[in-house]
C-alpha cells in the first residue's frame, strides 16, 4: 500500500482531460507558512472498525540558497511502525527546493521504499522553457506545473474565500515523468474533531486515480485549519482493504497561532 503518498499530498492524482483555468494561480504569494515549521502526522489504518497507528510522518521547511536562489526546502518523511514492517514496510523521502516568491518548484527528489519496491526519481525543473529534467528522461511540462511536495504548500495559500462549495480549484502536477491536471472540491467549512483536538476547518475532496489503493472518485475527504495557516488537520479515505486516517498529531514554528482549534 502507497500509504505515506495518500499521506503526502492529499490532493491526490486523478488523471483526466479537465481543462481548468490553472493560469489564476500562477506565482501564488506565501501568506501561510513560514522557514522553520514542522508538522507532524500519524497514519491509523482501520479494517473492522477500530483504528490503530500504523506509520507516522513528518514535514519540515527550511530556507536554503538554490542556484542563486532564496528557497524553501521542503522535507517529506515517513514510514511504517515495527509491527507494520511485517506486512508492508515503509521508508520513504520526499523533497522539494520552492521558489520563495512564486512558490513554483526547482527541483524534486523522489526516494522510497515501499514493501520492497524502490524508486528514485530526481527532477529539475525549468518553469522558463516547460521542461523537466528527470533521472529517466526530459518531458514538456505545463505553466505553474508543482510537484507532490510543493503541491501541498501551493494548496495551503489557496484563497477559499473567493470559492464557493462545490466548486473545483485546478492545477497541474508532475509524477512519475507524466503531467496530471488535478484539481481540488472545496466544499465548505465545519468543525472537525481529531485526535489531536476540535478545529474550525476548511473541507475539500480530492478526485482519486482508480488502480491505486483508491478505488478512484471522491472517496477522499481532507480538511485544513480555519486560520491563516491553512494546516493540514485530518485526512479520510477508503482503500481496498480498510480505510485510513491521518491526523496533525503536533507541529513547531507556524507563521500565526493556530486560533482555529477549539479545544484540545
Amino acid at each position: 500500500m502507497r500509504l505515506f503518498k495518500m499521506l503526502l499530498f492529499p490532493i491526490a492524482m486523478f488523471s483526466s482531460k479537465f481543462q481548468g483555468n490553472v493560469g489564476d494561480f500562477c506565482g501564488i504569494k506565501n501568506t501561510a507558512f513560514q522557514a522553520g515549521e514542522v508538522v507532524n502526522m500519524t497514519v491509523f489504518y482501520s479494517t473492522m472498525g477500530a483504528y490503530i497507528a500504523a506509520g507516522d510522518a513528518s514535514f519540515s521547511t527550511t530556507l536554503e540558497r538554490f542556484n542563486g536562489k532564496t528557497v524553501y526546502h521542503s522535507v517529506g518523511v515517513g514510514k511504517t511502525y515495527p509491527f507494520f514492517d511485517h506486512f508492508f514496510k515503509v521508508r520513504d523521502r520526499y523533497e522539494s527546493y520552492i521558489d520563495t516568491a512564486s512558490l513554483l518548484p526547482y527541483k524534486f527528489i523522489r526516494n522510497v521504499d515501499e514493501g520492497g519496491y524502490k524508486i528514485y526519481n530526481n527532477v529539475a525543473f525549468n518553469q522558463t522553457t516547460n521542461t523537466a529534467a528527470s533521472t529517466n528522461g526530459v518531458y514538456k511540462i505545463t505553466d505553474c506545473i508543482q510537484d507532490v511536495v510543493s503541491a501541498v504548500y501551493y494548496a495551503r495559500n489557496i484563497n477559499f474565500d473567493n470559492y464557493k462549495p462545490g466548486d473545483k480549484i485546478p492545477f497541474d502536477m508532475f509524477l512519475d515523468d507524466e503531467v496530471y491536471h488535478l484539481y481540488i472540491r472545496y466544499l465548505g467549512r465545519e468543525k472537525v474533531k481529531t485526535r489531536y483536538g476540535k478545529f474550525r476547518a476548511i473541507k475539500f475532496k480530492p478526485l482519486l486515480i482508480k488502480g491505486t489503493i483508491f478505488e478512484g472518485g471522491e472517496n477522499m475527504t481532507a480538511w485544513l485549519s480555519d486560520d491563516p495557516n491553512h494546516l493540514l488537520l485530518r485526512v479520510e479515505s477508503s482503500i481496498a482493504v480498510g480505510s485510513i486516517k491521518v491526523d496533525m498529531m503536533g507541529y513547531r514554528n507556524l507563521r500565526y497561532p493556530l486560533t482555529s482549534l477549539i479545544h484540545l
